[in-house]
Parts: C-alpha cells; structure tokens; sequence
C-alpha cells in the first residue's frame, strides 16, 4: 500500500511539473504589440538610401514581418541583415522569402521579442513600429556605437529629433515620411545647449 501511495504522488509530482513546464511556454509566448503592416517597397528602398546602407553594414529589422526590409538590404547592396520578429508564422514566411530571394546566406531571421535584442552590433536598425514603443527601445538603442544610423517609417522618437526627415510618395497617393537619427542619440534640450 505504501509502494502505492509513492508511485501515485511521484506520478501527480510528474504531472504537476509537466503542468508547470506548459504554463510557462504559454506565457513566455508573448502575442505581438502592433499588428504587421508591410512597409511599401518604395518606402523601403528610400529607407535604405537615406541611411546608404553598404554591403560593409549590418543591418537589423525589429519586428521585421515578412522579412522585405532586410532582403532588399542584401539583395541590393550585400549587407548583412537580421530580421527579429515575435510572431512565428511571419518567422516562417521571412524565411521562406529570403531563401525564395537567394539571400539565405546573408539574412537571419529570428523568432524574439525585439525588446531583448542586443543591437551593439548592429551598423543600421530600421524600425516601423509606433512611437510609444520606439521610446521603449531606448535603452538599446543607447548601446548602438556612434556613428550607426536608426532609420523609421512614419514615427518618430519623442525627444529625440531626427537628423533627416524625407518624404515618399507612394504610387497609391499616399505619403510616407521616413526619419534618420545618427547614434548616439541627442535629446531636443541638447540642440538648445549647443548653442
């Protein structure tokens, strides 16, 4: 009876930890902040030129969705470009698409929230995410090494002006701004003290 009663709490001991293990995978699975917007091809291209993107450069895509930004990167100008995407079908899709573009071997998409990247090895950071989390990637963006260009569809970054600020007119009729900052990243006050 005994034996019984240990092999009945080993096995509800066992059941409880494979219990535990699945509630933490589900809540480490973090749905995306924003819903993918493709950024239009045009928009892309000028994103690239304004931050005159090299095959000497590094490239990084945060919530880089189907991928477009960081394949155009490599397939244009032989950068190398990390693409880092949250949801796993879109993961899925950017790869299937780089290597449909033959730039398998200079792009890397990865399945990460983009909040806990490393981005000091990063040349170029792109981003088309909205403002209020552009202001959270901040820290990061303080690790950049100066001289590295962060470029953005449409938001900007509260209290930091950009350097350069272009317009795209879009085949549609729409129109896309696209923003440029050099790092290290200046505040608005520390225009004022220049002066």
């Amino acid at each position: 009876m005994e034996e019984m009663s240990r092999r009945n709490l080993k096995t509800l001991a066992a059941a409880l930890l494979g219990c535990a293990a699945l509630a933490a995978a589900a809540s480490a699975a973090k749905p995306p902040d924003v819903d993918f917007v493709p950024t239009p091809h045009k928009v892309v291209r000028e994103m690239l030129k304004l931050a005159r993107v090299t095959g000497k450069d590094i490239v990084y895509d945060l919530g880089c969705g189907d991928g477009r930004i960081v394949i155009t990167a490599a397939r244009t100008a032989g950068a190398r470009a990390w693409g880092f995407e949250i949801d796993p079908d879109l993961v899925e899709e950017a790869r299937l698409n780089a290597e449909k573009e033959k730039v398998g071997r200079l792009v890397t998409i990865e399945e990460r929230d983009i909040f806990t990247v490393d981005l000091s090895s990063a040349s170029v950071v792109m981003l088309y995410l909205l403002p209020e989390l552009n202001v959270k990637l901040l820290p990061q963006l303080a690790r950049l090494r100066p001289g590295a260009r962060i470029v953005s569809h449409d938001f900007g970054i509260e209290g930091y002006p950009p350097d350069v600020t272009t317009t795209v007119h879009q085949y549609d009729g729409k129109v896309s701004a696209v923003h440029l900052w050099t790092a290290p990243l200046r505040k608005a006050t520390d225009y004022f003290a220049l002066d």
